[in-house]
């Protein structure tokens, strides 16, 4: 196609919901197919230096604005995509979601919705005020629609509603949408015209740490033993890989699927723990046959989930071990070839920060469909450009 629908990406970080955005009329990953490309990231922003490296390596034609939101005016932005005001197609872009995350609630600030950051959702309001895109799709944790964030939740969404846009919001398992992850994300879409959206039908089902009915008229949950097929079997870990130090021997006598829970008087393990006295990821290995429980950002040393095989020391003791960057990339449905700046831990972080790319793909595809951009009968071949 000769034109590309431009596209204004705000806190991009490793660029999951850019990716989304200009495979959204792709099939599914797996297929090797990246669509016709519809839409393109024309402009891109973020504060975080390996996240603006990790953009650059694998969105060559984007141009990144650096810096914080709060300091950059939307006029900068628009100018760096070469666009103006109506301009964009969409706005899209993730606040933060350290000040609504749960993992995060230890800290008081944040437990009574304190945290200076919760701003931001003002910034991406204000950047959608400005360049008046047709629409706009913002995500975050599901943390951020709890009654402790739900008077800045309702300021979003009125802020957003004066703006006449209409929004809706939803909940998603990204497991239902073809991620072999449980990872819950709130997704809130509205359109220009004031027309309300229609969030996409699951297309995926399965058992989640809340739901045991399973929809057998679609397809199972992508489970981890899929998700890693034909990734290199490495038996020797790198010293980051390992779980080792205080709980390391505990670690690798839980079985596949199990934590810590495993090490209480009422499992098989040693009796090492009371019940229900940590967090369920503590020493959490991943089941084979199950969806995998969500990636964490940043995870304690004894947070998992980890790979359900151990590996050798260099004494010859049996260890858990981390997961490795292809396995990370597989569980947040990211190509193969995507490249991260930083070390793992580096990688763990901008990837458990970023929205799955399938999952982003349904919401960007259903918006598109119901703009009419993209055709509903071919679903993702013939497109309208009106």
């Amino acid at each position: 196609m000769s034109e590309q629908l431009p596209v204004v990406s705000l806190f991009s970080g490793a660029g999951g919901l850019d990716l989304a955005v200009e495979r959204a009329d792709a099939e599914p990953l797996q297929s090797g197919d990246h669509g016709n490309g519809l839409l393109r990231v024309t402009a891109a922003t973020d504060y975080n230096e390996q996240a603006l490296k990790t953009l650059l390596s694998n969105f060559p034609g984007t141009k990144t604005v650096t810096g914080d939101i709060r300091e950059i005016t939307t006029a900068e932005i628009l100018e760096q995509a070469g666009l103006g005001s109506e301009s964009p197609v969409l706005v899209v872009g993730g606040p933060p979601c350290t000040p609504f995350s749960k993992s995060g609630f230890w800290l008081e600030q944040k437990r009574e919705s304190l945290d200076p950051n919760a701003s931001l959702l003002d910034e991406y309001v204000r950047v959608v005020r400005d360049s008046r895109p047709e629409a706009f799709i913002l995500e975050n944790v599901q943390g951020l629609t709890y009654k402790t964030h739900r008077t800045q939740f309702d300021r979003l969404l009125k802020s957003l509603a004066d703006l006449g846009y209409n929004p809706q919001w939803k909940v998603l398992l990204a497991a239902d949408y073809g991620v072999p992850q449980l990872r819950r994300r709130v997704f809130v879409v509205g359109r220009r015209d004031g027309e309300g959206f229609q969030f996409p039908e699951p297309t995926h089902s399965g058992w989640s740490e809340r739901d045991r009915k399973i929809d057998v008229t679609k397809t199972p949950h992508v489970t981890t033993s899929q998700a890693f097929e034909n990734l290199p079997h490495l038996t020797i870990a790198s010293d980051d890989e390992v779980v080792d130090g205080r709980y390391g021997e505990l670690a690798a006598q839980i079985p596949p699927g199990q934590n810590y829970l495993w090490h209480t008087d009422r499992y098989d393990g040693q009796n090492a723990f009371e019940w229900r006295s940590r967090y369920w990821t503590f020493l959490l290995r991943l089941d084979p046959n199950r969806a995998s429980s969500t990636l964490q950002a940043q995870p304690g040393p004894w947070v998992g989930p980890f790979h359900w095989e151990n590996v050798q020391t260099t004494s010859g003791a049996d260890r858990a071990r981390r997961l490795r960057v292809n396995e990370m990339l597989r569980l947040m449905s990211f190509p193969d070839d995507f490249k991260i700046a930083g070390n793992r831990a580096d990688v763990q972080r901008q990837l458990g920060n970023a929205v799955p790319v399938e999952l982003g793909k349904a919401v960007v595809r259903a918006l598109m469909t119901q703009l009419g951009y993209i055709d509903q009968v071919s679903k993702s071949r013939s497109i309208a450009l009106g």
